[in-house]
């Protein structure tokens, strides 16, 4: 049972940012009573706003630390006074999974060790190489941290896998989930993965997924529904009228057809 029903964002006026974006002109009485909503549109329509300003009023945590606290949710916090929740069962449990955060997540270790590494060179070739590297993984506090939370280092896994690893650890079987364009971090096989996942979580009835994707392949999560961004609209769509998927399934059908207007 989803536990949102619906939300809007009630404002008149269309100017400026962020109330110019098409998704936030667009978003009255937003259906979300199915087990998985998502967004679809061309870039800049405003998908990935509309998430980000879900997620700044349920104030769910991210990968990297607190919604609240982050400073790249000035559109959010613009439209937060305007946002409006209909629950069906409130709860205050969930994630939003952005694969911007994913990665500045994992590449923290690295920026880190670099900074460690600077800090401790004047010891090499004065202490023994293994205690300079205990030193600097007990120096790391985002190694730790990920040590913690993920009880191993993302980093021994390659960029989809840590990605899948992350969203199994933080997801449970009760809350509301946020994922925006989580393909950048998956290959397809990957998002394949994270259908099964989804609908595996989903056997338990105690969550609602919400997202954000120009994936034809996550878009075909059964059950979903889905929602097109488009200039003058934003509606209720099924899978096969989605321009990501007819658009997809032109081009593989008869890729020539437009690529020899490019060569």
């Amino acid at each position: 049972m989803p536990f949102i029903r619906s939300f809007s964002i009630n404002i008149n006026k269309s100017h400026p940012f962020p109330f110019n974006i098409l998704a936030v002109k667009f978003a009255r009485q937003i259906a979300l009573d199915a087990r998985v909503t998502i967004f679809a549109g061309d870039n800049g329509s405003g998908k990935s706003t509309l998430l980000e300003s879900l997620a700044f009023y349920l104030k769910l945590p991210l990968i990297g630390g607190q919604i609240d606290s982050h400073a790249g949710f000035e559109a959010a916090r613009l439209i937060k006074p305007y946002m409006e929740i209909e629950w069906q069962n409130q709860i205050n449990k969930g994630f939003f999974f952005r694969a911007e955060d994913f990665s500045d997540f994992i590449n923290g270790v690295e920026r880190e060790n670099n900074k460690i590494d600077a800090n401790l060179r004047e010891l090499k070739g004065q202490v023994d190489d293994a205690i300079i590297e205990r030193m600097r993984e007990s120096m790391n506090y985002t190694l730790f941290d990920m040590r913690r939370k993920y009880g191993e280092n993302m980093q021994a896994f390659s960029h989809g896998e840590a990605y899948l690893k992350i969203i199994q650890t933080r997801i449970a079987d009760k809350g509301i989930y946020l994922l925006d364009e989580p393909e950048a971090a998956l290959s397809p096989l990957k998002q394949l993965s994270l259908i099964a996942f989804i609908l595996d979580v989903l056997k338990g009835g105690k969550a609602q997924f919400i997202m954000a994707t120009h994936s034809p392949i996550l878009m075909g999560i059964p059950g979903a529904t889905l929602y097109e961004i488009q200039e003058d609209n934003m509606q209720q769509v099924s899978y096969k009228e989605t321009d990501h998927y007819r658009i997809t399934k032109t081009f593989l059908d008869n890729p020539q057809y437009y690529l020899r207007h490019l060569e």
